[in-house]
């Protein structure tokens, strides 16, 4: 018996994906939900295109194969990439349609659609194997045909559907998207047409602001092909908690409806009911809740395409997931169970590292973290529900948010005014007595603190590698076990956390009392230029001192210009025979030896080291070869020393003509020695952790190794999709779940994608803030100023630290965020954007530390900044001007 080419809808399952594409199998899973009518029908298998096309017309597979060849960020980015997508893809259609269908296709076809009769009208559907997925749900991306008559119409259709596959949109979606063209199939619904009252789009939850509670219906007169393409305006109800919470009702001329004898037309709706709405709210709140049932159903939020049939004849033509929310955060503890909203803020905007993190960087982040995270999205979120529950902690925590980021402080605010979120209770902390000095206050200003936390630092990550050892196996993971405890020892070292806070409340000082006294806003981002000890701001000017030690090698530095992206170390070998080489050799070895640890997204564990691929650095080296003379390292640091002591003289010498000015000046010379002293630490204790991680990784990554020599893992970086406690499982069992771990390899690929929240509740809400700002000019991109100043020049928008070459003197870095492994690209460029910070972020700290203007926290700046456009940022007033 041959390969069976149709398959009633019935017959079908949500797991028959790869025979009946993304839409037939979920409606085939909605067709075995008691109480959803899914109208009647059959689909043509991708068994019916992989013979018909691929193996039976000309040409089509080396068309994919060329197509396939165009993937990847690389590809785009070349000229005339664009183009050769649109031809490729429009000979693969042209191929497509022209294909001729096999006899027993046609034979299966005619058998299905003569069930019905030969006049039925039937809506033709394409239904791809990488549409309506979990993770990607390719709306729109291929074509529909509805009020199909004839099974030659219907046969014509389906070879239509098919060459769908192939429209421009889809293939770049798919290029987009990273999925092999290689690998897509398409099958094709085939169902009986509904000509419908009403229709529209059920969403089980907000789709704009993610919110889970929230029901959102659209529904127009009509097909509802007009509303879903954007011809018409339809109605918008939302539908919380069995009741219709807010509606908008819209003038609705024209409806789709179904021409006699095949297809469709517009027609104008009569003018007494274009004002009227489309449901009413009992309807909208019985079609709310068959979206919660099928939603059970399939595990997660939906996208539901309904029709109305009647006053109650609700059908169901297609449910497909909603892969544009941010997911909730996952909880396992009795506290995440609580009524009430629970309020999260993201790690990753503390951080300065917004990136995805798989499931190994999650898990060692978690275990090594000193307060409790929550997965959401493969990213870390902390639960601030405790601290926004009452009264005094409330105003203490936003006060203290709010001098880091305003924007979460603005979205907390917003959302705790909302009569529908209702916090747990939870007990006030004790307010705190009058007068009450800070933690830091009994610290003293002596810079010999400092000194005593490096040195514990450096000894602890000493002992650290010590200790590891040649440690394999599970006594390996039973050491880490303990190493994180100590890790974690190391962080809460309260004369540790008293040194940061010492400089950061000496900063919020400073900063407050000099507004209040001389108007001054940013005086203390001079104040603070070339403080000491700042292990950042060091690795950035050392990189300089690398720079003096190649310049004089031209042979080094055209050897150094043939090196290809990131490369791994192996490249440092090539030096030995070059003239120079060996003077080069020992600068970089002497670089990384202090800071080959640290790395773009370094808070990740699976992220290569410096270390690991020191070619990332060359193009920053070779742009200071080009850019700076020698000595440019001391003579930034004694300018920045220079100009922050011009600016103290300056300050008190204001203060002292003010009345009280003696104390005035006695307090605030005070408070710039203490800021001087601790500000530079406050970058230390990070350095401490990104040292000990690579500690981890290296010992990690020897084990991965054993795993993969021993057949168990099939590639080192497998065990980054396993987390720490099944990593150590999978070395003491010596087996693994292959399809977890590609599982988890797709949903990185698809979390990747998506924008995490500041702030999110346990509602799956992603709350905004706003600055609220009136004295912004039109046009200008508005954020929080971070380092003052103003500097107009070329807008270099980087997204990835190894794309940074040929930077120009006066370039403005515009940026997602800057981690401290961006410090070395910022001693030559000359301003800073970025779309995720604070004020006392990395990028914030050493923006000013080098005098640079920055404004943080624009949102979407990489989207709205044009690479070479010329911009002016404003880093005092806090906004970026997009000049012609």
């Amino acid at each position: 018996m041959g390969e069976q080419y149709v398959w009633d809808l019935r017959d079908l399952d949500a797991s028959q994906g790869a025979l009946a594409g993304g839409k037939g199998a979920n409606l085939g899973e909605l067709a075995r939900i008691e109480g959803v009518h899914v109208p009647r029908g059959f689909c043509v298998t991708t068994g019916a295109y992989r013979r018909t096309v691929l193996e039976r017309t000309p040409g089509v597979g080396a068309l994919i194969e060329e197509l396939t060849a165009l993937a990847g960020p690389e590809r785009a980015r070349e000229p005339g990439h664009p183009e050769a997508v649109r031809e490729l893809s429009a000979r693969l259609r042209r191929a497509v349609e022209a294909a001729v269908l096999p006899g027993e296709l046609v034979e299966a076809v005619t058998e299905a659609v003569g069930r019905l009769g030969p006049d039925t009208p039937w809506a033709v559907r394409s239904s791809a194997t990488a549409e309506d997925l979990p993770t990607a749900s390719f709306a729109g991306q291929q074509d529909s045909y509805l009020n199909v008559v004839g099974v030659p119409a219907v046969l014509r259709d389906v070879r239509r559907c098919w060459a769908s596959l192939f429209t421009e949109r889809a293939v770049a979606y798919r290029l987009r998207g990273g999925i092999d063209e290689r690998a897509v199939r398409m099958a094709v619904v085939v169902q009986e047409m509904v000509v419908p009252d009403a229709a529209g789009v059920l969403f089980t939850a907000d789709p704009v602001s993610g919110n889970r509670r929230v029901s959102t219906v659209d529904a127009g007169f009509g097909l509802a092909e007009a509303l879903v393409s954007g011809a018409v305006t339809p109605d918008v109800l939302r539908v919380r908690d069995g009741r219709v919470v807010e509606r908008t009702v819209a003038v609705k001329r024209q409806a789709l409806r179904a021409r006699s004898g095949g297809g469709t037309e517009a027609v104008p709706v009569p003018a007494e009911r274009q004002e009227r709405p489309v449901l009413s709210d009992r309807q909208a709140v019985r079609l709310a809740a068959l979206g919660r049932r099928i939603e059970e159903r399939f595990g997660r939020p939906q996208d539901i395409e309904w029709c109305l049939v009647g006053e109650d004849g609700f059908r169901v033509v297609q449910s497909r997931p909603i892969t544009t929310l941010f997911p909730v955060p996952v909880r396992k503890d009795a506290e995440g169970n609580t009524d009430g909203t629970r309020v999260y803020l993201s790690v990753g905007h503390q951080q300065m590292m917004t990136d995805a993190m798989r499931p190994l960087g999650l898990s060692v982040w978690q275990l090594t973290a000193m307060a409790p995270m929550h997965e959401a999205g493969s990213r870390l979120f902390v639960d601030a529900t405790r601290q926004l529950a009452a009264g005094e902690r409330r105003t203490a925590f936003l006060d203290l948010v709010g001098r880091g980021d305003p924007l979460v402080r603005d979205a907390l605010e917003t959302l705790l005014e909302r009569p529908d979120v209702v916090l747990p209770a939870a007990p006030d902390a004790p307010a705190a007595p009058p007068g009450r000095r800070r933690a830091s206050d009994a610290l003293a200003t002596d810079p010999a603190i400092v000194t005593e936390l490096v040195a514990r630092s450096r000894a602890s990550v000493a002992a650290l590698r010590r200790d590891i050892g040649a440690r394999r196996g599970s006594e390996l993971f039973d050491f880490l076990a303990g190493a994180f405890e100590e890790h974690k020892r190391v962080l809460a070292d309260p004369l540790s956390m008293r040194a940061v806070m010492a400089g950061m409340e000496a900063t919020w000082w400073l900063s407050d009392q000099l507004r209040a006294w001389l108007g001054e806003e940013n005086a203390v981002d001079t104040l603070t230029l070339s403080a000491p000890g700042n292990v950042t701001s060091e690795m950035g000017l050392a990189l300089l001192d690398v720079a003096d030690a190649i310049r004089p090698y031209p042979e080094v530095v055209a050897y150094l210009e043939g090196v290809g992206d990131a490369p791994d170390a192996a490249f440092l070998d090539g030096l030995a025979a070059l003239g120079g080489g060996p003077a080069a050799r020992r600068a970089l070895d002497g670089y990384l030896e202090l800071y080959g640890a640290r790395c773009v997204g370094e808070i990740d564990l699976t992220r290569p080291r410096w270390s690991e691929r020191p070619g990332t650095l060359v193009p920053l080296i070779l742009d200071h070869v080009r850019n700076f003379g020698p000595g440019a390292a001391a003579q930034r640091f004694e300018d920045g020393l220079r100009r922050a002591r011009e600016k103290e003289r300056d300050v008190l010498a204001r203060l002292r003509d003010l009345p009280d000015g003696e104390r005035k000046a006695e307090e605030t010379a005070a408070a710039i020695e203490r800021v001087r002293t601790f500000i530079g630490y406050r970058e230390y204790p990070k350095y401490g952790i990104v040292r000990r991680y690579a500690v981890y990784r290296e010992a990690l990554l020897a084990e991965a190794a054993l795993l993969v020599e021993r057949g168990v893992l099939d590639a080192v970086e497998d065990a980054y999709q396993l987390t720490f406690e099944e990593f150590r499982e999978a070395v003491r069992s010596g087996t693994v779940d292959r399809g977890l771990i590609a599982e988890r390899a797709e949903a990185f690929r698809a979390h990747r994608a998506l924008t995490p929240p500041r702030v999110l509740t346990s509602d799956g809400e992603a709350v905004s803030g706003a600055y609220r700002r009136a004295d912004v000019p039109d046009g200008a991109l508005t954020g929080l100023p971070v380092s003052a100043g103003t500097v107009e020049g070329r807008a270099r928008v980087l997204l990835d630290l190894t794309r940074a070459r040929d930077l120009a003197p006066g370039d403005i870095l515009v940026t997602a965020f800057t981690d401290p492994s961006w410090s070395p690209l910022f001693v030559g460029v000359a301003g800073l954007v970025t779309e995720v910070g604070g004020l006392m972020t990395h990028g914030a700290v050493i923006a000013r530390e080098y005098g640079l203007p920055a404004v943080v926290g624009v949102d979407g700046a990489t989207r709205r900044i044009r690479d070479g456009q010329r911009v002016r940022v404003h880093g005092t007033a806090g906004y970026v001007e997009l000049l012609p």
